[in-house]
């Protein structure tokens, strides 16, 4: 009896150390992370004297919020995120309804070349944008798109971050039971019904992940917005934070720093909401580490 309470005080206490030696690992991996994060927020509310100051400090005496306004009226900084709110609600809602049905077609539906198919559209992960820019913009033109903002939402919603989550889809809809479908087939669903009352409720952790994923790629947007956009009313975020200069040229720090701030906050939100799903879908997609 003695020797199984030591035996299991030295499993205890072995589980509490890795438990610690794990947190302080995960600890030291997030300050290259943490830390630019800190100094951004801080020094956004700084005077812009006080953001290279030698020596330097991360938080200031005198905080302000003036850089946060001076955000909005020195550019419509307004009108520019909503701009890139509603593109990355767009093409992520477009994107999940592309991918989930492409995703059902290449794990459920047998057909020939299947597989070919698949690695055709797997190898457009592999063509980076910078080599389709130019026929792309030259088709937007001939359409009378540039300067708007479908070439953003079209060239996202179909493009690379829709092969990743046709990707992720697919693989969460191959691990479905078979079952499930041939349940629902003697209840009379046909193909879409299955992948709409069956598969879908079922692939909301996945979702989730596509979700995230898709979104930020939008979010983060940043040469097609400066090829096909020439009206600041029209800019999105990633564009416009690199307006932000005095009469001669140089750069307003606490104010791009104000601004950048505002920038990472749906991106939070999204992930916290998210956060559990995302790691569900992302570990039945086989996409984990």
């Amino acid at each position: 009896m003695k020797t199984d309470l030591v035996s299991h005080g030295q499993r205890r206490a072995g589980h509490v150390l890795r438990r610690v030696i794990l947190i302080v690992a995960l600890s030291v991996l997030a300050i290259p992370f943490v830390v630019p994060t800190v100094w951004m927020i801080a020094s956004s509310l700084k005077p812009l004297n006080e953001i290279f100051q030698s020596p330097p400090t991360i938080f200031t005496d005198s905080p302000t919020l003036a850089a946060y306004a001076e955000a909005f009226t020195f550019q419509p900084f307004a009108r520019q995120y909503f701009n890139s709110v509603y593109i990355a609600v767009v093409v992520t809602l477009v994107t999940m309804l592309v991918a989930s049905l492409a995703g059902y077609a290449f794990a459920r539906i047998p057909f020939r070349g299947r597989n070919v198919l698949f690695f055709v559209v797997l190898i457009g992960l592999l063509v980076p944008s910078e080599v389709t820019i130019v026929p792309l913009f030259q088709m937007f033109t001939q359409a009378g798109l540039v300067n708007t903002h479908w070439p953003l939402i079209l060239v996202t919603a179909l493009a690379a971050p829709c092969v990743l989550a046709t990707f992720v889809m697919r693989q969460f809809f191959i691990a479905l039971p078979g079952e499930l479908e041939e349940a629902a087939r003697l209840d009379g669903l046909g193909r879409v019904g299955i992948w709409w009352r069956i598969s879908m409720p079922l692939a909301k952790p996945a979702l989730s992940a596509v979700a995230i994923l898709t979104f930020l790629a939008s979010w983060n947007l940043y040469l097609e917005p400066t090829v096909y956009l020439t009206s600041p009313e029209l800019f999105t975020l990633p564009q416009a934070l690199t307006r932000y200069a005095d009469a001669y040229g140089g750069e307003m720090w606490n104010t791009q720093l104000a601004a950048a701030t505002m920038t990472v906050v749906p991106m939070l939100i999204v992930f916290i909401i998210a956060q559990k799903q995302f790691v569900e879908g992302l570990a039945h997609s086989g996409l984990k580490g």
